[in-house]
């Protein structure tokens, strides 16, 4: 009877081990399953980066054991296309990303973004958001991704080593834009810019040595990076938003019991209101406090402002079905003039 148990062991064992292979939970995946790789450009001590240890703590609080968060901060995993390939392939599960990380998982997410002076508010884009987000989150479901939270951080402006009104003056200027965004780089160029593509993290070195005069970023971003010390000029021209959106790969998703989601979801979502409401605030503190600091802000005059809009309308044409998805495109635009005339009536 002595090789009676060992022989037991090894059944029971190997129909255990059968059992939880054939649902997807093996002992290797439900081991891994608590624990999550998170990147991001944000940089360190942020309020950006102390809301993201906010959502850790309550995820690690989750029922089922809680899921362990691992935040990568300064753009440490790479640009958000290394971000985004990262994740694919496992090394990473999690990524707060702008819509320029978005826009490699599905092009659609570029309609809540960009489009030059297309929004004239906030409500704006927080109405197109709302009113798209099913469709971009259904087709990010389908491609491998859940999205967790929406948020953004305020206007994008200009900021120069020389001043600037028109467009003109910003063409005389080497400016930044995203490595690996060959569409925008081409646009940019069409359209008589002297676009330079950098990764985040060689934006402060490029400043610093002439390789970019100028670049387009939001108030905060340009504080927390000190990008104004050596752009030390402003065009007060809302731009576009920066949108953005944290994301999870379905691969680790599905291995979390529908109680341990749920909790996760509502940890995210609390996450990014408070996110988008710190974002829009410091977006005004931002700027106030970089003028105490020798910024200098240049008030946009009608003439320049129409300058800029029929700058904007002749490269619509480019944006849509290139840069922007052409149904997505035509969408945001009826959509705008519908709120628009809806408000208006109001």
């Amino acid at each position: 009877m002595d090789y009676q148990k060992p022989t037991l062991y090894r059944t029971v064992t190997g129909i255990l081990f059968i059992a939880l292979f054939l649902t997807g939970l093996t002992p290797w995946a439900a081991a891994q399953s608590s624990r999550v790789k998170l990147a991001t450009l944000v940089p360190r001590g942020t309020s950006y980066h102390q809301a993201l240890q906010f959502m850790a703590e309550k995820w690690r609080q989750a029922p089922g054991g809680g899921v362990r968060v691992t935040i990568y901060t300064d753009g440490t995993m790479g640009g958000e296309a290394d971000m985004v390939r990262r994740m694919r392939i496992g090394q990473l599960q999690a990524g707060m990303l702008t819509v320029v990380g978005l826009s490699e998982i599905d092009p659609s997410v570029t309609a809540l973004q960009n489009m030059p002076l297309m929004f004239r508010s906030l409500d704006e884009v927080d109405y197109i958001r709302e009113k798209l987000r099913s469709r971009i989150e259904k087709t990010f479901y389908d491609k491998g991704f859940v999205v967790l939270f929406w948020g953004d951080a305020g206007w994008v402006h200009f900021f120069s080593k020389t001043p600037v009104l028109f467009p003109d003056d910003l063409k005389k200027l080497k400016l930044f834009t995203w490595a690996g965004d060959n569409r925008q780089l081409e646009l940019m160029k069409s359209a008589g810019y002297q676009a330079v593509p950098l990764e985040t993290n060689d934006i402060l070195p490029g400043l610093q040595t002439g390789l970019i005069e100028a670049l387009p970023t939001t108030p905060f971003i340009a504080l927390a990076s000190q990008f104004y010390s050596s752009a030390p000029y402003m065009l007060d021209l809302e731009w576009a938003p920066l949108v953005g959106g944290t994301v999870i790969t379905r691969k680790f998703w599905d291995t979390l019991a529908p109680a341990t989601q749920e909790a996760l979801r509502e940890a995210a979502a609390e996450t990014g209101r408070a996110i988008k409401a710190r974002g829009r605030q410091e977006m005004e503190e931002s700027i106030a406090t970089m003028k105490q600091r020798g910024l200098t802000v240049t008030a946009v005059t009608p003439e320049a402002e129409a300058t800029w809009r029929t700058l904007a309308e002749d490269v619509y044409p480019k944006i849509r079905g290139t840069i922007v998805p052409a149904d997505m495109f035509d969408e945001v635009r009826q959509l705008l003039a519908d709120y628009r005339q809806k408000n208006q009536a109001n």
